[in-house]
């Protein structure tokens, strides 16, 4: 008798545990450039992320399950960002990371993330980030050589065919003229100029005036916030009336205020649907999701959203389908990998072992800057 009752005093108490661990929410950690060069990035993806985990957890969470965010800022650090990586997983014990930001910082957790076998779901743009193929990291931004591909198919279509570039030289900057050069030289065009900036640069009148002793067709330009902006006053200073390519890394309103109007107006880059998705057809596939997701930001925060907030809401729609697979670390990151057909913000993913990113030439449309907003390039 008594080692039955043993047996179901055991059997209750598994019981309860299993309810006590049901009911403890489920963790995303995040590592956001709050602060710091880079806050034009983080700040918009802390405040998705937390507007989204709120409303969530208003209708009871995700599956039923409530979810807790922790969120630090690395300031764009590189060092601070896998200190705080390293905490998130050791001492919050979270089951995911969302971030970093930034290219340099989301290369420098890699490591830490496939060694700790913690999903890590990027935030920032350069391609190393996945290719190769890291069995725990993914991310949400589409690579940078699509992004430089839609702005190569743009160039061939005006006969743009001597291209001059000025790249940033941080990791971004770097993926991005890496792949603008293999991609040039594989569609045909010449490199006249090739000129690199540093990220505090406060003025770039020395490399553009090499560019324009070049006398090339257009100029492309790789780099964020607040380097491109300065590029394109430069230019406008020096006289240069070529035509000017930003990357997407600038497709927010914040770089049309920073260049000013007037120097940013005629200016094409490759710009995620919600930049312009009042200009969509009805019947776009993100077209409701990008209504809604403005919207609600606003509501939240004054402003509009931005293409770099909706970073983070790609992950957090990720996150969420990927927990109907299972909330351990493993059944997460089996989860994203299985991803199929999920409309974003950023645009359709389809994940698999080979991609972790899962978007492709659709994610952009080419838009021009015309009297301080964007308009569609048809």
């Amino acid at each position: 008798m008594n080692r039955i009752f043993a047996v179901i005093v055991g059997i209750v108490g598994l019981l309860v545990a299993g309810m006590a661990s049901a009911a403890e929410p489920f963790r995303i950690g995040a590592l956001f450039s709050i602060t710091g060069p880079a806050s034009f990035l983080g700040e918009p993806e802390k405040n998705t992320l937390e507007m989204l985990v709120k409303d969530a957890n208003a209708r009871g969470g995700v599956g039923g399950r409530k979810l807790e965010l922790v969120v630090y800022d690395t300031q764009g650090d590189v060092t601070k960002a896998v200190q705080l990586a390293n905490k998130l997983i050791k001492n919050d014990k979270v089951s995911v990371i969302v971030g970093p930001s930034t290219t340099g910082e989301t290369m420098a957790v890699i490591p830490l993330a496939e060694k700790e076998r913690i999903p890590l779901i990027s935030c920032a743009a350069g391609i190393k980030i996945t290719e190769p193929v890291k069995k725990w990291v993914f991310k949400t931004p589409a690579n940078d050589h699509v992004a430089a591909e839609k702005i190569l198919i743009q160039a061939a279509r005006l006969k743009q065919k001597s291209l001059a570039i000025i790249t940033v030289s941080d990791g971004f900057g770097s993926s991005g003229r890496e792949q603008l050069k293999a991609l040039a030289g594989q569609k045909g065009f010449r490199i006249v100029a090739d000129e690199v900036y540093g990220p505090k640069d406060t003025d770039m009148t020395a490399q553009l005036t090499k560019i324009k002793a070049a006398k090339p067709d257009a100029v492309i330009c790789w780099g964020t916030n607040p380097g491109p902006a300065l590029i394109a006053r430069n230019m406008k200073q020096l006289g240069i009336k070529v035509p000017l390519y930003m990357s997407h890394g600038v497709a927010s309103k914040k770089f049309i205020e920073l260049a000013g109007a007037d120097a940013a107006e005629g200016i094409m880059l490759p710009a995620g649907k919600l930049a312009i998705f009042d200009k969509l057809p009805k019947n776009d596939h993100q077209y409701k999701l990008l209504k809604s997701y403005d919207e609600s930001y606003r509501k939240a925060y004054g402003v509009e959203a931005s293409t770099f907030g909706g970073y983070a809401y790609d992950a957090f729609l990720l996150i969420s389908g990927a927990m109907k697979k299972g909330t351990a670390p493993q059944q997460i990151r089996d989860g994203l990998e299985q991803t199929r057909k999920l409309v974003s913000v950023s645009g359709i993913f389809t994940m698999s072992p080979a991609d972790h990113n899962g978007l492709d030439l659709s994610a952009f449309e080419m838009v021009r800057v015309t009297k301080g907003d964007w308009e569609l390039v048809k």
